[in-house]
Parts: structure tokens; sequence; C-alpha cells
């Protein structure tokens, strides 16, 4: 049975507190600590960089799922890697046909490596990425602010992924879905497929955040 993680999206988080919300997130069971990095290009808002993740890389031992929305996710990886990032994921839209190869690039430098596909982006489009990835995402927002409602299409796009996982012997491959995940929809988002959720307004305006992540895990 493949399992659940919960992935919190620090862009919901209070900035202010950083450091004590990553320690928060490994004290109430979080798998991964999600951190959105976007550039003001590739999608209008600016957050934070690799100076970031390096400044909360001493403070928890969870992994740094690092979502990199930028146009040229090529330039900024040297850094996020050295800043301590677990794993990188880029998208499709920005790398066309050098998806591929730059998770090669991610995976030689000893970081795991992950595709994403917006929501007006066919899912097909990440199968080419599915024999060298380490995880996969599927974005169930339009990418770039939180607190968005989830795109209820994204779930055909979930199964249809997942089955063409199985399909090439790598049913076990860890498929992210990113933006409206609920405690109300997270039932029917494991069952399309997904098996890393990130979760950010749900989590961090949930008056008890351990037992939100339990409750989106299934527990």
């Amino acid at each position: 049975m493949i399992k659940i993680k919960i992935a919190p999206s620090i862009l919901a988080a209070d900035f202010s507190k950083m450091g004590e919300t990553v320690k928060q997130l490994q004290e109430c069971g979080a798998d991964l600590v999600h951190c959105d990095v976007m550039d003001g290009n590739f999608v209008p808002p600016i957050t934070f960089g690799a100076q970031m993740v390096k400044q909360i890389r001493p403070l928890t031992a969870l992994p740094l799922d690092c979502h990199l929305m930028t146009l040229h996710p090529q330039t900024h990886l040297e850094d996020f890697v050295k800043a301590g990032a677990d794993v990188i994921s880029v998208h499709v839209e920005a790398c066309g046909k050098d998806t591929v190869p730059l998770m090669r690039e991610i995976k030689k430098c000893g970081v795991k490596a992950s595709a994403v596909v917006n929501p007006e982006t066919p899912i097909e489009e990440l199968f080419d990425c599915v024999g060298e990835a380490d995880m996969l995402l599927v974005m169930s927002v339009h990418p770039g602010w939180g607190g968005q409602k989830f795109i209820p299409e994204t779930l055909e796009k979930l199964e249809k992924l997942r089955t063409f996982c199985i399909k090439c012997g790598r049913g076990e491959l860890d498929i992210q879905v990113d933006g409206g995940v609920t405690l109300e929809n997270a039932s029917e988002i494991k069952a399309a497929g997904a098996n890393v959720l990130v979760a950010g307004s749900t989590v961090f305006r949930a008056p008890d955040m351990r037992a939100v992540i339990a409750s989106l895990r299934g527990e």
C-alpha cells in the first residue's frame, strides 16, 4: 500500500515565525515541508528563494520539498542544492523538452527530482517524466496564490497518471497534488491516485495542526 504523506505549504504560514513553524510541523507529524518558490515571472507573485531554504534547513529533519515556480529553474538549481533542498520540482511549462534532462541533472546533485503540470496542461505531458521521476506533481489550482478552490477535473488527471505509472511498472511512484486540499476532499483525492497532499490554509488556519495533519492522512 502506498504511504500517504502530508506536505504543509509554508506559503500559508506566518513568515515572521518561519523558524518556529518548521519546527512545529515536525512535531505535528508532517512528512515534508513544501516550499513554494515564485519568481515574479513564471507566476506574478514573488515569495522566497534559496536563502529561506538555507535558513530553515538546520531547524528541521523533515525533507524540504522545493516547488520552483520559476521561468528558468536551471539557473537556480545549484543554489537550492547548496541550501539543502531534498526534492526539487520543475514545471513542464517552463522547461518543455528540457524537463527530463533537467530532472537527471537534479538527481546527479543527490536531490530527488519531480516535474509539475499546471491545470491547463494535459496530464500526458508528464508521461515522459515517469521513468526519471522520484515524484510527480499535479497542480489542482492555478499556481501563484494560496487559498484557491480545488479544480475537480484534477481527479481525472490523477487517475490517468496513476494508471500510467502502474502500466510502466512504477505504481509506487509518489504523486503529489497541490492546491485546494481540504478535509472534505482529501479522501477522493487519495482515491484518485495522489499520495502526497500539499495543504497550506487547511493546516495553518487550523486550531490543532496535529489533528488536521492526521485527518488529512486518514488516521
